[in-house]
């Protein structure tokens, strides 16, 4: 057991950080709260180098009794969760300085991190509902955080609700995969799936359902706008950006012990695909408010992230490209977030009219993220497009490639429905930002944009060693 217990130092990391802050913010006085903040931060910092501790080691196994998958994929999937928990983190505390009592905020992101860090190493149903619950439950809290609020109520209520029914389904899915397998580990499951039949169609569709509403893809699309729109806008970067890293590696797994000739889930894959990134640039074409549109755009990018694993096993750079994708979607949907952030919450269209005139600064970095999305050299989601498009190719899913170059093409219009006239269109009024810290949170994800995208040979040469475990 002590070897196991060894074997998530990390993760342990994250829940003694929970407690303790939960612990600070309910003794601590009103004028003391802001420093749950530095602690979440810390806690968090702590649990990356232990992370990076374990990735150097190169350990890829599964552990507690093949329920968690300590493996490279795991590692790189945990550290971009953290990586966007810390700048969240950093956005937060000023985002919430007058807050009376938001020191419980920080519990609720360390232990929606830890969630989704779970959910990308779990190799066991039980493990993956667990996971999925702890994700999801605090999600739920932090999307409704303003009490007051009549948008972040009804944005709460309805991730809620749409994630009730999936979440129910899960459970029957798992019941049927359990019976027809005879146990719930991902190497029994492996074993014990091989003869095609009614019951296993339905559990593989029920699991991937629950799993394309963590995602944000068809047919469980529609809480991502409004959550987008109406969450605080620190807690909306967080939830449209951490559980999903979680959750494609999550689905990866699962799909890949899954035999593709008794269950399609290839084709089921495609279209998911196709349908999400196609909604979801088409519906974001008539967005005149920035967080809804990056709701919309959230959408389109899980559909791009979903050509990765239509190419598994099929081709060698499935993988790498998923990670690389994953990476170049942290770091630009934190950063967009960001720019919003930094501006008070500013997000009608109109108000961004002559921006780089007066925020030249914030103004790139908001551009810089939009171009990333597009898919514009030397940014990183240029070097990602690339890769999915190629591993699309590979799988011999030419079609899938092709619709999403016209998406690509697209996007292009809703973009540029913000970009033209920040810098062209005269400017009307002052701006004010909030602090000087949520800015250089906004610029770092936006270097960072900038750095994954120059870097990209390195990044996919060190994510070419991660494996799907079991």
């Amino acid at each position: 057991m002590a070897a196991m217990v060894g074997d998530v130092v990390p993760e342990i990391a994250l829940v003694v950080t929970g407690v303790v802050v939960l612990l600070y913010a309910l003794f601590a006085p009103r004028r003391l709260q802001w420093a749950a903040a530095p602690l979440a931060a810390g806690g968090v910092v702590v649990s990356a180098m232990l992370t990076l501790r374990r990735l150097a080691s190169g350990s890829q196994r599964l552990t507690f009794t093949d329920s968690y998958a300590i493996d490279q994929l795991t590692d790189w999937g945990v550290l971009l969760i953290l990586v966007a928990t810390l700048a969240v983190i950093a956005l937060s505390a000023p985002w919430f300085l007058r807050d009376p009592r938001h020191g419980e905020y920080y519990t609720l992101l360390v232990f929606s991190a830890l969630g989704a860090g779970l959910l990308a190493g779990a190799s066991d149903l039980i493990q993956l509902a667990l996971s999925l619950l702890l994700s999801s439950v605090t999600g739920f809290v932090l999307a409704a955080y303003y009490r007051q609020s009549r948008a972040a109520s009804e944005a709460g209520i309805k991730y809620f609700l749409l994630g009730a029914l999936p979440n129910t389904g899960m459970l029957i899915g798992l019941a049927y995969l359990f019976g027809l397998a005879g146990g719930t580990t991902y190497p029994a499951l492996r074993d014990g799936l091989s003869a095609s039949s009614p019951a296993l169609v339905v559990g593989v569709a029920l699991v991937v359902l629950v799993l394309a509403f963590k995602l944000g893809a068809v047919p469980l699309h529609a809480w991502v706008p409004d959550v987008s729109q109406g969450a605080p806008a620190p807690a909306a970067a967080f939830i449209t950006t951490a559980p999903k890293v979680g959750a494609f590696i999550a689905l990866a797994r699962f799909v890949d012990i899954v035999p593709p000739d008794t269950v399609g889930w290839r084709p089921l894959l495609a279209g998911l695909a196709a349908l999400t990134m196609t909604l979801g640039n088409l519906a974001a074409l008539w967005q005149d408010d920035l967080r809804r549109l990056l709701g919309w755009s959230a959408v389109s990018q899980t559909g791009y992230g979903l050509m990765a694993l239509v190419a598994l096993q099929r081709s060698e750079l499935a993988v790498p490209s998923l990670l690389y994708f994953l990476a170049a979607y942290v770091v630009g949907n934190v950063a967009a977030f960001g720019v919003v952030v930094a501006l008070r919450g500013r997000t009608k269209r109109e108000d961004y009219r002559g921006l780089a005139r007066q925020r030249p600064f914030l103004s790139a970095i908001l551009a810089v993220s939009f171009l990333s999305f597009i898919g514009i050299p030397p940014l990183a989601g240029f070097a990602a497009k690339l890769l999915l498009f190629s591993v699309t190719i590979d799988a011999g899913y030419a079609w899938l490639a092709v619709l999403a170059v016209v998406n690509t093409v697209v996007s292009v219009f809703y973009y540029a429905r913000f970009l033209a006239p920040m810098y062209f269109a005269p400017l009307e009024g002052r701006v004010a930002t909030l602090s000087r810290w949520s800015s250089l949170a906004a610029a770092a994800a936006g270097a960072a944009v900038l750095a994954v995208g120059i870097a990209a040979e390195p990044f996919v040469r060190a994510f070419s060693t991660a494996i799907l475990l079991p």
